[in-house]
């Protein structure tokens, strides 16, 4: 257990160390050593602008789902579409004998990646929607619809090397950003009623807002990235507050490249905490918690298209003081960079 905890502190070491350490190195070493340019042919170079944008929300009423993230690590400008699955378990009742039920949230996202200038990027993501559980009885809950649209804003602190340029030497990239969730998923409060799971919703039915920071850096083919974020969630209509949320995550990567053909695959750890839900002001007992997850991904690239896969296990997880288990996560993607 210890060496656990110490593997999660660590974690959260290295990304603050990360990108506050390399970043003063970019700012003081910002020379960019040039080759005989190649633009057309750029094996040794990736054009990596801080992509792993890992937002999350628990459970099914997150725009985003399960820091699967706002971009996909190596494409810098896309759209495209997105299927999140998540499977949970969670205890129908408050008493530790309680019978556990079945839940499975999924979300088809369309979703995009768009310059707005050099150095900024305007993210957006329209969820839509369909849960299941099943009860101890055998009997079936369905829900479907819109989620909650999320957009984002990206600042891109450091210059990145042109294109017509291949550059031997690290990249660092460090972006802070922010935004907001909008409520255009609906909240049903009758859906909190006999689980002390209160995320089996299309949307938190409030007005959420996110700051974010990402900092990474890449080496011909090989990379690294980190991120941080915190979402600030407000009182909805129904006078339920969902608990502020606080992600971190790292990830490794190399890029393998077979003519216009690429795959990169990917590594990584990610931390999510949950803060306490209140209803009326009160605190909502057994609602935080937080999960240590293991990340394992992959993608495939040829020309302007790009297929991706990814699969998270929870490591260690305390959800709800322990009345929610998170069993697995999955996502596929397909996007046309732009």
């Amino acid at each position: 257990m210890n060496d656990l905890q110490n593997t999660k502190t660590w974690c959260r070491f290295l990304t603050c160390l990360c990108v506050g350490f390399f970043t003063a190195i970019s700012y003081s070493n910002d020379k960019i050593t040039n080759i005989d340019p190649t633009p057309n042919n750029c094996a040794t170079h990736i054009h990596y602008d801080g992509e792993y944008f890992d937002f999350c929300d628990t459970c099914g009423c997150g725009s985003s789902g399960g820091s699967m993230g706002y971009g996909t690590g190596l494409n810098n400008n896309f759209i495209g579409i997105r299927y999140i699955g998540q499977e949970y378990r969670s205890r129908d009742g408050i008493f530790a004998d309680s019978p556990w039920i079945t839940e499975n949230f999924n979300t088809i996202q369309a979703w995009a990646n768009i310059p707005i200038t050099k150095r900024a990027i305007l993210n957006v993501i329209v969820p839509y929607q369909f849960h299941n559980r099943v009860l101890p009885d055998n009997t079936e809950q369905n829900i479907n619809g819109i989620g909650d649209i999320s957009v984002l804003g990206y600042y891109n602190l450091l210059k990145s090397t042109p294109d017509t340029i291949v550059s031997i030497k690290p990249e660092h990239y460090f972006q802070l950003g922010g935004g907001i969730k909008m409520p255009t998923g609906k909240y049903d409060k009758d859906n909190n009623e006999g689980s002390v799971n209160p995320s089996f919703q299309l949307g938190n039915g409030s007005w959420d807002y996110v700051l974010a920071m990402n900092y990474g850096f890449t080496y011909r083919n090989w990379g690294i990235s980190t991120m941080a974020n915190y979402t600030i969630k407000t009182k909805n209509p129904k006078d339920y507050q969902f608990g502020n949320q606080l992600n971190l995550g790292i990830n490794a990567f190399k890029t393998y490249y077979i003519s216009d053909f690429s795959i990169t695959p990917i590594i990584g750890v990610a931390e999510e905490i949950y803060g306490t839900n209140k209803e009326l002001g009160f605190d909502v007992a057994d609602t935080k918690g937080d999960v240590f997850l293991g990340k394992l991904s992959v993608e495939a690239s040829y020309n302007r298209y790009a297929l991706g896969l990814t699969g998270m296990l929870p490591i260690s997880q305390n959800l709800n003081s322990d009345k929610v288990e998170l069993r697995n996560r999955v996502s596929v993607y397909l996007n046309i960079n732009l």
